[in-house]
């Protein structure tokens, strides 16, 4: 990473209050650069707090922005961090009407020239993008990374709704991720041939639901909100509702799936029909939004869109996580600016339409890193799989070809043990290795594989897209589920996942077998010779698909059942990425006595209870401990996510997430705790959660509630 500290601009930053219709004050950092020249604007509208918890990421960016000529300007969501009003839906974070407002504003400033960018990532990415679908007139180019464009997702179980991971970073890596990953993906579509959809809820992203509550009962800092935060802070809190609740309640398809509603696409029009702005469109291909990049390019008007898919998890492409390698992602997207903000020729729209990068097989990242559970992160990245970048100028590509493999043997039931799953990573994973998925042989060994050799010194099968499977199946119960994975296998019997996909099953009527046809996520792999392409089929899949109310399976007929594959042919490709750089991080530190990485809980533990039968999955989704920041500010925070089953009772399962935060200013004696646990259990018929959120200054609690509400279960 190379830390870059001169600039063609010196710049000046400073915090203000941007005004909207209604009377309330969003709060804002805006960085420009010094010049008597007005300059285009540039937005981050996102709901993380931006006097801390995204302050490591903003200083790597804004002021590098700014020193390019370009006022960068960050802004906290209505009801979050020191803006005023109230918080709406957990899940998305952002009205595009409040960032329609600010972009008006930033347009009318005497420092800028009438046009606007927006960029962000996660729920940040969503509000750019249900943004530029309403088409205000200043905005003109948009940067949409690692999020949603308000359609369900074939590559992550549902619920709906954006999730970023980028809460308070790791003071000892300035490029780090950690704190409260921002929610639940987006749905599960694996959208059976007679509509019957996705699968289920995923235990993975409800326990998520604490982590919203916790960020969002946080109160506004009175370093940077004066005295009014003492008001401020009791009306968003009496605001707050369990995310939850409208995640279980949601219908499998309706209106919140990009047409208005109150899902990822909601409150906007549609968005691939409304856009007018220039849509730069990047993701990961460890990431669960990276098919948002495929349904943009395909969609768009060519003129309007280009897209970049690498090998990354739910970070911006420039910091250094696991798997890599990075790319200068700030230098990428100032050729955008530059070209759609101020008409220099840069060459950007004579890229092709979609870069993506196709991966060859490495040992997953825990056995790359060595036998500890949480590595301490070094200064360099992790060095990664290795690949290479590949260029299509259309979208869906004349170089991709589909090629059907059938599968072969006699009829088998499919069976799989409660705890089938386990071994599925995170659902958002965030860069640290204990995210991804590990070796696969235990899953497979759980589910009815498939495999199809690559030839020994023949080419690599290069697979760029989204696979197909179709399966013919004859359900045990009225109601189930099917996860199907493709996986890697190499001659040393190691198995990588490379995408995978759920759908729901329903009992045809008198007991014959009935057709599934979907899609799995998309993916960019390179099965090299002497590999074999493993398609891996099961009957349950936790935590990421909750189990239906009977632990039933499926006989499968393999003479009826095939595996699609977009194959893409060789090509001579010269893409091409400058190396990472940003600007000077912000400084954050772990104070000495405090970094105990001793005694650290392990970033994800599996512990099986023999003689109960019961699995549990320990998950601590963020970096705990204290960091300290450069204004004063200490912010100590804890969590642990637990998924428990047990064999053969699929009604055990259960999640329980409980998050603690702490805000401290040693300096002005402001010392605020909030404690947020979320717990679901179910029924044959009905979810039952119960949410609570507890909040002290000093020794006094200031608000204590309980929500508890029962939903009941959608068939299947």
């Amino acid at each position: 990473m190379k830390i870059r500290t001169a600039f063609p601009y010196a710049t000046v930053h400073e915090d203000v209050r941007v005004p909207l219709a209604d009377g309330t004050r969003l709060y804002a950092r805006v960085w420009r650069p010094l010049t008597d020249e007005p300059v285009p604007a540039l937005l981050e509208y996102d709901p993380h707090r931006l006097t801390d918890w995204s302050a490591p990421r903003d200083r790597q960016r804004h002021p590098w922005y700014a020193g390019h000529g370009y006022a960068s300007v960050r802004v906290d969501a209505r009801g979050h961090g020191n803006s005023e009003g109230l918080p709406g839906d957990l899940g998305l974070g952002a009205e595009p009407s409040d960032c329609a407002e600010v972009i008006d504003w930033l347009a009318a400033r005497p420092w800028c020239t009438g046009r606007v960018g927006m960029f962000g990532i996660g729920r940040g990415g969503t509000a750019a993008l249900r943004t530029a679908a309403l088409a205000p007139d200043p905005l003109r180019a948009v940067v949409a990374v690692a999020c949603p464009d308000g359609r369900y997702e074939a590559g992550v179980p549902h619920p709906d709704g954006p999730a970023d991971g980028n809460g308070p970073e790791p003071a000892n890596d300035p490029g780090g991720a950690g704190g409260p990953a921002d929610g639940p993906a987006a749905a599960q579509d694996g959208p059976a041939a007679d509509g019957d959809g996705r699968p289920g809820p995923s235990a993975a992203l409800l326990a998520r639901s604490a982590a919203l509550l916790a960020l969002a009962a946080c109160p506004p800092d009175p370093r940077y909100a004066g005295d009014a935060w003492r008001e401020m802070w009791p009306a968003r809190l009496e605001a707050l509702v369990p995310p939850a609740h409208a995640w279980l309640a949601r219908p499998a398809r309706d209106d919140h799936a990009g047409t208005g509603g109150p899902g990822p696409g909601g409150g906007a029009p549609d968005l691939h029909g409304s856009v007018r702005a220039a849509v730069l469109a990047v993701g990961g291909w460890h990431d669960p939004y990276h098919d948002t990049v495929l349904r943009l390019v395909a969609r768009l008007p060519d003129h309007l869109v280009r897209g970049v898919i690498g090998p990354w998890a739910h970070q911006y492409p420039d910091r250094e996580q696991s798997p890599g390698p990075a790319i200068g992602f700030l230098q990428e997207t100032l050729r955008w600016w530059d070209h759609h903000l101020k008409g220099e020729p840069t060459g950007v729209m004579s890229e092709p339409l979609l870069r993506c990068w196709i991966g060859t097989p490495s040992p997953p990242a825990p056995a790359r890193q060595g036998p500890g559970s949480r590595p301490d992160p070094g200064p360099g990245p992790d060095p990664g799989p290795a690949g290479r970048w590949v260029g299509d100028v259309a979208w869906p590509s004349p170089n991709v070809t589909p090629v059907t493999y059938a599968l072969q043997g006699p009829p088998v039931l499919v069976r799989s043990p409660q705890h089938t799953g386990l071994d599925a990573g995170r659902p958002v994973p965030s860069g640290d290795p204990a995210g991804l998925p590990p070796d696969q042989r235990a899953e497979d060994a759980h589910a009815a594989c498939f495999d199809f050799p690559v030839p020994p010194g023949g080419a690599p099968v290069d697979v760029l897209g989204r696979p197909r499977v179709a399966l013919t199946l004859r359900a045990d119960a009225p109601a189930g589920q099917v996860a199907v994975r493709l996986c890697d296998v190499a001659p040393d019997g190691s198995s990588t996942l490379v995408t995978r996909g759920a759908a729901r099953l329903a009992a045809e009527p008198g007991g014959g077998p009935r057709e599934y046809v979907f899609e799995l996520g998309g993916a960019g792999h390179a099965f090299p010779p002497g590999h074999r392409i493993r398609l891996a089929v099961s009957s349950a899949y936790w935590p990421w698909v909750w189990p239906g109310p009977r632990a039933a399976g499926f006989t499968l007929d393999p003479a009826a059942c095939s595996l699609r594959l977009p194959v893409r042919r060789p090509t001579a490709d010269t893409v091409a990425f400058a190396e990472p750089e940003q600007a000077e991080p912000l400084g954050v530190t772990v104070p000495a006595a405090l970094d105990d990485t001793e005694t650290r809980r392990p970033a994800r533990l599996v512990v099986r209870d023999v003689a109960a039968g019961e699995w549990r999955l320990e998950d601590t989704p963020c970096q705990d401990g204290t960091r300290a920041y450069p204004d004063g500010l200490e912010i100590t925070e804890d969590a642990v996510e637990t998924c428990v089953i047990t064999e053969g009772e699929p009604l055990s399962a259960r999640t329980r997430t409980e998050w603690r935060i702490r805000l401290h200013r040693p300096d002005i004696a402001w010392n605020v705790t909030v404690d947020a646990r979320s717990e679901i259990v179910c029924d044959a018929t009905h979810f039952l959660t119960t949410d609570e959120v507890i909040c002290a200054e000093g020794p006094e609690v200031v608000f204590h509630h309980t929500w508890e509400k029962r939903i009941a279960r959608a068939p299947g």
